[in-house]
C-alpha cells in the first residue's frame, strides 16, 4: 500500500495493488495463466471440458431415461439409468427375500449412523462402545434373523451393499489393530516374535489378495475336519484382515522409526515399562503421523473388497454384474457401473476427509 504526498507534505489517498493482482483476476493469473506454458494447459483443459461435459451432461441428464422399460431405453439416445431404478433391489440386497429386505435396509442405516456418530470425537467413549456393542448385535439379528420372531435367513443369500459394508467395515476395523501388533512384534527384542512377524508380513505381502481369497475358499476347507464347514463370508473377511494387516503394520512400523530416541529415554526416566510406554507415549504420536499412509491403504483395501466376485460372494459388484445379464438390460453395462463408480467413490471421500479432519485436530505442532 502506498499513498502519494502532496507538496504541503499532508498524506494524499492510498493506492492500493493493482486490480489485476487482487480478487478472482489475480487468482487466475497466479494459478491458471502464470507463463505460456500453464496458459496453453488451461486452453487446452477449458477445451477438454467443453468438448466432453455438454454432451454428457445432455446424455446423463437431459436425454436420460429413469424409470422405463428396456424397449423404450433401446430407442432413446440418452442414458437407461432404467436399468439401476428396476433392478435396485437386487442391486443392494442380492437374494435376499424381498419381503424381508427392510431388515439389511436398516442394519445398513444402524451402521451408517454409529460410523457418523464415530467421525466426532466428543462422542468417543464409553457410551459410544455400548451403543458399537449394541448395534453390532442389532445388525447381526437382523441380517441372520432366528430370534424374536424374526425369519431366519441364510448367510448364502446375503448380498449386495450390506455385504461390501460388512466385509469393508469390519474387516478394516479388525485389520488395524492387529496390524499394530504386528508392528512392534516386528521392532521386539524377542527373536522368536521378531521372526514370526517379518516372515508373516513379507510372506502375505508377497501374495496377491485374489491368491488369499482362492486359498480361504478353496484349500482351506481341506484341512478342517471331516463334515465341519466354515461360513464362505467369514473366510473371505478373514483373508481381507490378514491381508490388510500385513500392510497396515509396515506403515505403522515406519512411525515408529520416526519417533526420537529421546521418546524412549523420557519414558524409562519417569518409571514406565514397555506396555505404557507404548501405550501412553510412543504409540499415540507414531498412529498420528502415519495417518495419511494409513487411510491410503484402507481406501485401497476396502476398494479390494470387490475381489470377493471371484468366488462367488454376490457383493455389490457381483449383484450389478448379475444384472446385466439380463438379456433386457444387457447393454446398459456404462451406466450400471457408473453407479457403482458414484457408491465406491462417496465411501472413500468420506473416508478421506475424515482423515484429513482427525489430522487437523490431532495437530499440536511439532
Amino acid at each position: 500500500m502506498t499513498s502519494i504526498t502532496g507538496s504541503g507534505g499532508h498524506a494524499g489517498r492510498e493506492l492500493g495493488p493493482p486490480v489485476t493482482s487482487i480478487g478472482v483476476i489475480g487468482w487466475v493469473r497466479a494459478n491458471l495463466c502464470n507463463g505460456w506454458l500453464n496458459t496453453g494447459l488451461t486452453l487446452a483443459v477449458l477445451y477438454l471440458l467443453w468438448a466432453t461435459l455438454p454432451p454428457f451432461f445432455n446424455w446423463a441428464l437431459l436425454d436420460g431415461n429413469w424409470f422405463t422399460s428396456s424397449e423404450q431405453c433401446k430407442a432413446s439416445e440418452g442414458a437407461c439409468w432404467s436399468v439401476i431404478t428396476a433392478n435396485i433391489r437386487f442391486i443392494l440386497f442380492g437374494f435376499y427375500p424381498h419381503d424381508l429386505q427392510w431388515r439389511p435396509l436398516l442394519a445398513v442405516v444402524i451402521l451408517i449412523v454409529l460410523l457418523f456418530l464415530s467421525r466426532n470425537r466428543r462422542f468417543w467413549g464409553r457410551g459410544l462402545l455400548y451403543g458399537w456393542l449394541l448395534g453390532l448385535f442389532a445388525m447381526g439379528l437382523l441380517l441372520k434373523g432366528g430370534m424374536f420372531g424374526l425369519v431366519a435367513v441364510d448367510s448364502d443369500n446375503w448380498g449386495g451393499l450390506p455385504l461390501t459394508l460388512l466385509l469393508a467395515v469390519f474387516g478394516l476395523a479388525a485389520a488395524y489393530p492387529f496390524g499394530v501388533v504386528l508392528a512392534l512384534g516386528r521392532q521386539s527384542q524377542m527373536p522368536v516374535i521378531k521372526a514370526f512377524c517379518v516372515v508373516y508380513i513379507e510372506l502375505i505381502r508377497g501374495v496377491p489378495l485374489i491368491s488369499m481369497l482362492f486359498m480361504s475358499s478353496v484349500v482351506f476347507p481341506l484341512f478342517l475336519p471331516e463334515g465341519m464347514t466354515l461360513n464362505k463370508i467369514l473366510r473371505a473377511q478373514v483373508a481381507i484382515i490378514l491381508f490388510t494387516a500385513a500392510y497396515i503394520a509396515e506403515v505403522v512400523r515406519g512411525g515408529l522409526q520416526g519417533m526420537n530416541r529421546g521418546q524412549y529415554e523420557a519414558a524409562e526416566s519417569l518409571g514406565l515399562n514397555y506396555f505404557q510406554t507404548m501405550r501412553l507415549i510412543i504409540l499415540p504420536q507414531a498412529l498420528k503421523i502415519v495417518i495419511p499412509p494409513s487411510v491410503s491403504i484402507l481406501i485401497s483395501a476396502f476398494k479390494d473388497t470387490s475381489l470377493v466376485v471371484i468366488i462367488a460372494l454376490y457383493d455389490l459388484l457381483k449383484t450389478t454384474q448379475t444384472t446385466l445379464t439380463d438379456p433386457k438390460w444387457m447393454g446398459y453395462s456404462a451406466e450400471a457401473y457408473l453407479f457403482l463408480a458414484l457408491i465406491y467413490f462417496l465411501c472413500c471421500y468420506a473416508m478421506s476427509n475424515y482423515s484429513r479432519k482427525l489430522e487437523k485436530e490431532l495437530d499440536t505442532g511439532h
